[in-house]
């Protein structure tokens, strides 16, 4: 595939392809119109075949696309066909709850150390994966090929740790702290701020109700 430029609105609906042809897959369904899928996905299916085509296409007219071939190389392209080893700073409750979602080793995200400043958590195991504290940060990290960290800490924190993480080696973020980080350009960071998607609901429940009173 030529190397081009792939605009962030395509790859943030590449792994809602992925999901919805894995759960067509699990149905038994070996093959589908780009039509039939807009329906499933509520996107457009010149939409679809306009995303599609930026990796090469994938569909033969008349006939659709193969469902296992497409969800196999969609995988492909959001990487998944390898592992990534990942570790979670902060082993509180949503570090927890993230440790404890095992869907991520189906998808090749392998869990591999848990860190917390908490006395009182050191040596705990979550489905088997132990709790370290952070002054083992750094020598785990020397001893270990870790890609990415999750950040569920506190946002005065995220900044200081962040610099340990990028100082030993860590290329990805998944950042979980309330806070936007500034990183060099070489570090990949994926900010989830769970407070701004209740604020979007809060905005659409607003709009709604504005609607019924007019």
């Amino acid at each position: 595939m030529e190397h081009r430029k792939i605009s962030r609105a395509v790859i943030s609906r590449l792994p809602r392809y992925y999901r919805y042809l894995g759960d067509l897959l699990e149905a038994g369904v070996e093959r589908i119109s780009s039509n039939d899928l807009s329906k499933k996905m509520h996107v457009t299916a010149s939409q679809i075949r306009q995303d599609l085509n930026n990796f090469g296409g994938f569909g033969q007219q008349g006939y659709g696309y193969n469902v296992k071939y497409l969800y196999t190389e969609i995988g492909k392209i959001l990487g998944l066909d390898k592992t990534h080893d990942f570790i979670i700073i902060g082993a509180g409750n949503l570090g927890q709850a993230l440790a404890n979602y095992a869907s991520f080793e189906r998808s090749g995200f392998v869990l591999k150390s848990l860190f917390d400043v908490n006395p009182r958590l050191e040596g705990m195991t979550i489905r088997g994966i132990r709790v370290r504290m952070m002054d083992e940060l750094v020598d785990f990290l020397q001893n270990n090929e870790i890609e990415i960290a999750a950040l569920t800490i506190p946002k005065s924190k995220a900044v200081e740790v962040a610099d340990i993480l990028i100082a030993n080696g860590i290329k990805a973020i998944w950042n979980f702290a309330h806070t936007d980080l500034t990183l060099p350009k070489d570090v990949i960071v994926e900010s989830v701020h769970l407070s701004d998607s209740l604020m979007k609901l809060s905005y659409n429940i607003s709009q709604r109700e504005s609607g019924r009173k007019k």
